[in-house]
C-alpha cells in the first residue's frame, strides 16, 4: 500500500480529496454503498460493495478525530438521508396529525426510494 498525505473535505456525499499544496481536489469518492471500517488507533477505511478488495485508509491526528470524521462520514450518503427523512417525517405526522410533505406537493403515495427503471 502506498501512504500518501492529503487532505479531505466532505460536501453532502462526496469526500474530496487535495494535494497539501493545491487548491483544486485531486478526486471525490462518492459515499454511496460503502463500509467505513475502523481500522486501528487513530485509522479508519471506506471500501465499496462493488469493489471490496479497493480500500481507502485515512489516518487522523487523535482518536476523538477519527470518531467525529467516522460519524459524520456514515451520516453522508443518500440512503442514510432518506431514512431520516421518513422517520421525521412520521415524527411530525404523529405530533401534528399533518404530513409536513404535503405543502410541496409531495402525496401521502410518495415513494421515497431509489428505484431501477426497465427499459
Amino acid at each position: 500500500a502506498v501512504l500518501k498525505k492529503r487532505l479531505v473535505k466532505l460536501v453532502v456525499n462526496f469526500l474530496f480529496y487535495f494535494r497539501t499544496d493545491e487548491a483544486e481536489p485531486i478526486g471525490a469518492l462518492l459515499l454511496e454503498h460503502c463500509r467505513i471500517t475502523k481500522e486501528q488507533e487513530n485509522v479508519f477505511s471506506i471500501s465499496f460493495i462493488e469493489e471490496p478488495e479497493r480500500k481507502y485508509c485515512f489516518e487522523c491526528d487523535s482518536e476523538e478525530q477519527c470518531q467525529e470524521w467516522i460519524e459524520a462520514l456514515k451520516r453522508a450518503s443518500y440512503e442514510f438521508m432518506r431514512r431520516s427523512l421518513i422517520f421525521y417525517r412520521n415524527e411530525i405526522q404523529k405530533m401534528t396529525g399533518k404530513d409536513p410533505l404535503e405543502q410541496y406537493g409531495i402525496s401521502e403515495e410518495a415513494r421515497f426510494q431509489l428505484g431501477t427503471r426497465k427499459q
